[in-house]
Order: C-alpha cells, then sequence, then structure tokens
C-alpha cells in the first residue's frame, strides 16, 4: 500500500492520543504506530517525522513538514496541545473531530450511491442496446414492406447516427469529459462551478450542509483549544476547499480584524449560501460569551441536517429515476412492437 487513507490520519491520531494518555513518550508512540501501519508511505512519513522530533523539532513542526497529510487545522491543535501540556487531550479532540468527519463523507457518499448505480446501470444497458441492437433494426425495418410509424422513424434516425458515427460519440463524449474537467479547474471559472454546484437542486443543499458541519465543527474546536477567532478564521481558510465558502472566511478574518463582530458581518454583508440558521445562533453564542460552544453545536445540527437530507435522497429520487425510465422503456418498446403488429395484421389480411 503506497497511499495514505483518511483512515490511516484517524487511527495515528487516536492511537498516538491513547498512549501518550497512558505515559507513553512521543517518539516511541509515533515509531510503534509506524511499525504496525500498513501503508508503506505512511509508515516512512511517521519515521521521518519520529526523527524529526529526535533531532529537536516539536510534533507540531514536525508534522507539518508533511502539510499534503497533516492541514493547518490539525497542526494548529496539536501546537495548542504542545504549548498548554494537554497534547494528550487535544489528540483525542482531533481523533473525535475525524471519526465525525469520516462519518458524514459515508453518509455524503451513501446518498449519491443509489442514484449512480441506477444512472450507470441506464448508461451500461443504453450503451449496449445503441451499439448492438439499434443497428440491427435498421436493417430490419428497412426490409419490412410497410408504412413506419413517427415513433419507430425517429429511434431509426438514432440508430443510424449510431451506426454510422458511434465511434466518433465515444471518442467525443470522452474529449467532452476530458476538457469540462479542465474548464470547471481554470481560475476564473472555478469560483463559478463551485456556486453552480452549491445552487443544484437537493444535491446543492447536501454540500452546503456538509460544509457548514466541517467550518462550524473546525471553528468550534479551535476556539474551544484557545485560539482567537481571527487565527481560526485563518486557518479555516486555507482548509476550506470550496471557493465559495472559502471567500466568505476570508471575508470575515477581515471584518473580525477591524473589530466587527461576526453576526453583524454575516447579516449586512453577502453571505447567501450561510445559513440563517447558523447565522442567529452566532449572535446568541458572540452575545453570551460561548461562541465555542455555539459553533459546535451547530456542527452538530448541520450533521444531522446532511443524514436527513441523505436519507431522503432516496425516495425522492427514486419516482423521478423510474418515470424517465419508464418513458425511455416505453418509447423503445412501442417504436419496435407497432411495425411489427403492423405488419403481421396485413399477412392475416
Amino acid at each position: 500500500m503506497n497511499r495514505v487513507s483518511f483512515l490511516d490520519k484517524l487511527f495515528f491520531t487516536k492511537h498516538l492520543a491513547m498512549m501518550l494518555k497512558s505515559g507513553v513518550t512521543v517518539t516511541e508512540s509515533i515509531e510503534t504506530i509506524a511499525a504496525q501501519s500498513k501503508s508503506n508511505k505512511f509508515r516512512s512519513i511517521l519515521t521521518d517525522v519520529s526523527n524529526s522530533i529526535r533531532n529537536g523539532q516539536t510534533l507540531a513542526r514536525a508534522l507539518a513538514l508533511h502539510s499534503k497529510i497533516f492541514d493547518a487545522f490539525y497542526i494548529s491543535l496539536v501546537e495548542v496541545g504542545e504549548a498548554s501540556g494537554t497534547l494528550d487531550r487535544s489528540l483525542a479532540y482531533l481523533a473525535t473531530h475525524l471519526a465525525k468527519e469520516y462519518e458524514l463523507r459515508k453518509k455524503i457518499q451513501g446518498a449519491l450511491l443509489y442514484p449512480m448505480i441506477v444512472l450507470t446501470s441506464v448508461f451500461v444497458v443504453g450503451t449496449g442496446m445503441s451499439f448492438f441492437v439499434l443497428p440491427n433494426l435498421v436493417e430490419l425495418f428497412n426490409s419490412l414492406d410497410t408504412q413506419l410509424p413517427m415513433t419507430t422513424k425517429i429511434l431509426l434516425y438514432f440508430a443510424n447516427i449510431i451506426k454510422e458515427y458511434g465511434i466518433f460519440l465515444i471518442i467525443d463524449f470522452f474529449i467532452f469529459i476530458i476538457a469540462f474537467r479542465i474548464l470547471i479547474a481554470l481560475p476564473g471559472i472555478k469560483p463559478i462551478w463551485h456556486r453552480v454546484l452549491l445552487s443544484l437542486p437537493i444535491f446543492g443543499e447536501l454540500l452546503q450542509n456538509g460544509i457548514l458541519t466541517t467550518i462550524c465543527r473546525n471553528l468550534g474546536m479551535m476556539l474551544k483549544s484557545g485560539l482567537t477567532i481571527t487565527k481560526a478564521l485563518i486557518i479555516q481558510y486555507q482548509g476550506t476547499e470550496n471557493l465559495v465558502f472559502k471567500d466568505y472566511m476570508k471575508r470575515l478574518e477581515i471584518a473580525v480584524d477591524k473589530g466587527k463582530d461576526l453576526h453583524n458581518e454575516l447579516t449586512l454583508g453577502n453571505y447567501s449560501k450561510f445559513s440563517p440558521v447558523a447565522i442567529k445562533m452566532i449572535g446568541v453564542g458572540e452575545k453570551t460569551g460561548k461562541l465555542d460552544e455555539t459553533f459546535i453545536y451547530l456542527g452538530d445540527f448541520f450533521e444531522g441536517e446532511v443524514d436527513n437530507l441523505a436519507k431522503n435522497l432516496s425516495v425522492v429520487l427514486e419516482p423521478i429515476i423510474l418515470i424517465v425510465i419508464g418513458v425511455v422503456v416505453g418509447f423503445v418498446a412501442l417504436a419496435i412492437i407497432t411495425p411489427i403488429y403492423d405488419l403481421t395484421g396485413s399477412i392475416k389480411r
């Protein structure tokens, strides 16, 4: 195994917290975990981290040398834990956070699994019929000495296209996919694409709640660990992938740095994808001085929203998918059966 999975990071954090709490030193703990790791790459990274600590580096700085695995949020909590002498507690917080993030990812993936399986099956069956069934129908119906109905003519039109240009259609399809991926990665297009994703029916709400879950939970944990709100927003800005919310974090950090409070900035500024519920709760958290607890509560709240959407997604999509499949199958069946029925009727006469 030459890759580092999310579970590798989760188990490392959890085991390191337990071993430190039991009195084992940092280097011994990391070396023990490295020896048990199934990932060659992660084992190499942990060995490098252990060597850096033995050479006088702190754990936070040693981990920061591998920023692709350990992000700014992770490093900051480790740094706070080392400075306050509560590293085992900080790692336990991180392990809990990573476990919840893993569960959140699985919920979102599970919600998208059903429609993806159905659509993939339809695509495979449709492609198979287009290349192996429809071209044969062209020759069959052309040989019939009968007036073809409109449905059959439409079906034969597409069958002829596939018969003549099928290979080019496949090539064009893959070229389109590659070109589209390149296009949405361009600096000028990527923010627009991320906003479009958040505006999609059902899926956009699922994505938005997932992002808000991570943002609120991260900010809550960082504030609870003793980081200032400005520092927490900077770290969250660095760790946010969706460019719409990344822009939100940057603007909030600038506003707070100028002395504004979060509630007023979120209320008066253009933060259309930020939940009104979250804005009101943040205002309450600022007034009561319990902003860290408010963010953690909001993280759990939005995770519950993701859970509800994930459970209802298949219920909402199933009838839509079945109707579409039924219409397509019915059209194809009608186009094939009608001329055959007309032909057999004329023979009997």
